[in-house]
């Protein structure tokens, strides 16, 4: 009978661990051996044996049983096969930094210093550490607005057209699809624009990772045609943290130069546990095909049914104009706020903590659910017994949706002039720390990230405008964290001495 699950990484690891070695190589744990220290085991009240002995089993190195991640040869070259022909792509890299290194490797095999490359403005942060790595400069364009919601979604094909006939010189087109919120759009048309003008396109598709794979789901970005594809596996699919995937097909993209990048960006000693993990999703996804997903689905509808059958403070994010405009929604992800006005989404996610709920993130408007695999019906009445607890707390209120605060005139500036990300142009520039409130006209020395969701504000070497400063007091004011800012509270900020 043909094997149904195949998962050569996992099926290494065991095969290794079973043949009882005796193992005269890092890593330092030897197995989880090390751990077997009867002593200082007794003074522990959770013992850490109970919990890593078994993952430490397979954490090994590069031995003949195994293989090497940067000259796969035997079971992960025979594990990135398998995925690509399951994912659709003509290669697929495994990633043991998360999406983080497949964004910065791309950058890095296409751009020198000083080469243009064409950016969505609401990028992650690590396309930023790619291009300030590269020395790139960056030409960014505007993300749509989505009007019910306020929410940036991604720039028009006519913006990338623009910016392609602007800067014929660009190396490629970097964009981000979908968003945190589970917002996307068909890319067909984009990637048709692009290869007009015979550049590659990129995708960061960290958070579908499982599109495509059912007929519920929207469809992946290299089925569209994406010359390469950063999916954080980890996710939405059974992986281990930090475990992702790049895809990558045609000619435009240099493989050996992108392997040099992923070479110099990854540990020399990965983690064989997540890349078991990222198979091992593979295997399951062939398996069981579309089946992987019924149980998450069913769940996020029902809640769904339930909560528009509610009189509740509490609802989801409108997405009917979302739709008409063509809007790709993932059915996974539930946006929830207060309509009333009175809660933020910080202040909903900590109410929902305080009833057992972690959820994805918040903004100053809304707090993002992710029902995952096997999400079960449980698991969805405790939510809801948890946004009855919040409803309850609140007898009479007044009916006024408002908008993210994302929506604002950062988001409505046009394709910009290229910004130097090249460190050496601010090599000899002396910096200072100034109010924020007198930044205006000045240009910022630092990064202005709020985290959720990690997509930056300002950029070092980009001038400071109003209403840029008016939008980061207003996040700071709702509780939102600055990752990376010298002063969390963002009350004053890093400028470039003109």
């Amino acid at each position: 009978m043909k094997k149904l699950f195949i998962a050569p990484i996992f099926e290494a690891l065991l095969d290794h661990a079973a043949s009882n070695p005796v193992g005269f190589h890092v890593p330092g744990h030897h197995g989880g051996q090390a751990l077997k220290q009867d002593t200082w085991v007794e003074q522990m009240e959770n013992s850490p044996f109970e919990y890593f002995y078994k993952i430490m089993q397979l954490d090994v190195t590069e031995l003949s049983s195994t293989d090497d991640l940067h000259h796969p040869e035997a079971s992960i070259m025979q594990a990135q096969q398998l995925a690509a022909a399951t994912f659709g792509a003509e290669e697929t890299f495994f990633l043991v930094g998360g999406s983080t290194s497949g964004n910065i490797a791309l950058l890095l095999a296409l751009c020198e210093p000083d080469d243009v490359i064409i950016v969505q403005r609401n990028v992650h942060k690590s396309i930023i550490s790619g291009l300030k790595l590269a020395g790139a400069k960056a030409v960014f364009l505007s993300p749509q607005i989505e009007p019910q919601t306020g929410l940036a979604t991604i720039p028009t094909v006519k913006q990338v057209e623009d910016a392609l006939a602007a800067y014929p010189e660009a190396k490629a087109v970097f964009l981000s699809n979908p968003n945190y919120y589970g917002m996307g759009v068909k890319l067909a048309a984009y990637v048709d624009a692009v290869h007009r003008y015979d550049k590659p396109i990129l995708i960061d598709e960290a958070h579908g990772a499982h599109y495509g794979l059912h007929a519920s789901f929207p469809r992946s970005a290299i089925s569209e045609g994406a010359d390469a594809v950063v999916q954080s596996a980890h996710k939405t699919l059974p992986t281990l943290t930090m475990g992702a995937m790049l895809h990558i097909q045609g000619n435009r993209i240099s493989r050996d130069t992108l392997r040099q990048s992923l070479a110099m960006l990854q540990s020399s000693s990965p983690s064989f546990p997540i890349l078991a993990s990222i198979d091992i999703s593979r295997a399951m996804i062939d398996a069981l095909g579309a089946g992987l997903f019924e149980q998450s689905l069913h769940s996020a509808a029902s809640f769904r049914d339930w909560l528009q059958l509610q009189n509740t403070v509490i609802c989801e994010m409108k997405t009917e104009a979302a739709r008409r405009e063509g809007l790709l929604l993932d059915p996974l992800r539930v946006v929830l706020c207060d309509r009333s006005g009175v809660r933020t989404g910080y202040e909903l996610q900590k109410h929902l903590e305080q009833n057992g709920i972690f959820a994805e993130m918040a903004d100053p408007c809304y707090v993002v659910l992710v029902f995952g695999i096997q999400t079960s019906m449980h698991d969805t009445q405790r939510l809801q017994q948890a946004i009855g607890a919040i409803n309850g707390e609140v007898k009479e209120h007044s009916i006024n949706t408002r908008k993210s605060v994302y929506m604002n005139e950062t988001m409505l500036i046009t394709n910009s002039e290229p910004v130097s990300f090249n460190r050496a142009g601010f090599k000899n520039k002396t910096s200072l720390r100034i109010q924020l409130s007198a930044a205006e006209h000045h240009i910022s020395a630092e990064m202005v990230t709020p985290y959720p969701p990690g997509i930056a504000i300002l950029y070092p070497g980009e001038r400071i405008t109003p209403a840029m400063v008016t939008h980061i007091q207003k996040l700071s004011a709702m509780g939102a964290k600055f990752q990376g800012a010298v002063d969390p509270t963002m009350a004053t900020i890093s400028i470039f001495e003109q």
